[in-house]
């Protein structure tokens, strides 16, 4: 696979990355078609694994987050831009504090943009807790997930054209 395929690829996990924080749009299903189409042009033992590995712990974490209480977006008060910034603090997070960062950052970007939006630490907090109460658990989970598909994609792309 070149480098500009290759390139292609990573896009289509990031924008799935994002769709997972961005309502309306299927970021895990985005994320499987990425490393479906890489392992389809590189058609290798390890690729392979990777696609079915990824669609193990993707079914998984949408089982999980259909197991888990459903909760109201719009009592929450979440608004798309709080969202998109805790993304992508988690995002970031991430790839800082592997596997752990992705709750902190998700986390502390979230409550950046509420304390910025009511002014005040007690507010903030507040408005965190319920957003995590109502949507936190299960778009965490689907961001894991998505993670661990990426982060098995990149190890594998790395470790194949570096060794």
């Amino acid at each position: 696979m070149g480098t500009w395929q290759l390139v292609l690829v990573g896009l289509v996990m990031l924008l799935g990355l994002y769709g997972v924080v961005i309502p309306g749009v299927p970021g895990p299903p985005i994320v499987w078609a990425g490393t479906l189409w890489w392992s389809m042009t590189e058609r290798s033992a390890t690729a392979w694994a990777v696609l079915a590995g990824a669609t193990g712990v993707l079914l998984l974490a949408q089982a999980v987050v259909w197991l888990l209480p459903p909760r109201r977006i719009k009592v929450a008060g979440v608004t798309r831009r709080a969202f998109l910034v805790a993304g992508s603090a988690g995002i970031a997070g991430f790839f800082v504090v592997p596997l752990l960062g992705a709750a902190l950052g998700f986390m502390a970007g979230l409550y950046g943009v509420e304390r910025r939006r009511l002014g005040g630490h007690g507010e903030a907090w507040a408005s965190m807790r319920n957003v995590m109460r109502a949507l936190g658990t299960s778009v965490l989970v689907s961001l894991f997930a998505c993670l661990l598909v990426v982060g098995a994609w990149v190890g594998t792309v790395v470790g194949v054209s570096g060794g």
